[in-house]
């Protein structure tokens, strides 16, 4: 295949297309649902200067990460995010493949930079 034949779409905005993806206002709106777990998946450092509140801290890079989020109750609805919607877009897909209800998923598009930019509150 040649350059010019290549995919120009981005992998990461393929696999987004394909999970439940909310606006900064949706997912507030789910944030106050019964039965939801918040999910931040940025690194410790990230998680410590500023994360959502109630949110579950799971590290997309560290070891244990897939142990720790097959410890997430399923019959919950998660609400994932990261910094910028990126490592939430594969944290989803690896969910939603992974045994987790792919209509429980929720992707916080634009992640913690659009959540910042429309004022979402902050622990």
């Amino acid at each position: 295949m040649s350059k010019d034949n290549a995919c120009k779409t981005p992998r990461w905005r393929l696999l987004q297309a394909q999970l439940n993806n909310l606006d900064v206002n949706e997912f507030k709106a789910k944030i106050t649902a019964e039965n939801v777990q918040i999910i931040d998946v940025r690194t410790e450092q990230e998680f410590e200067t500023m994360h959502i509140k109630d949110a579950i801290h799971i590290n997309y890079f560290e070891e244990e990460f897939w142990e720790k989020i097959e410890q997430l109750d399923k019959s919950k609805i998660s609400l994932v995010y990261c910094r910028s919607g990126r490592r939430s877009i594969r944290v989803c897909t690896l969910m939603k493949n992974g045994g987790f209800d792919a209509d429980k998923v929720f992707n916080l598009r634009g992640g913690m930079i659009d959540w910042m930019e429309q004022g979402g509150d902050l622990v």
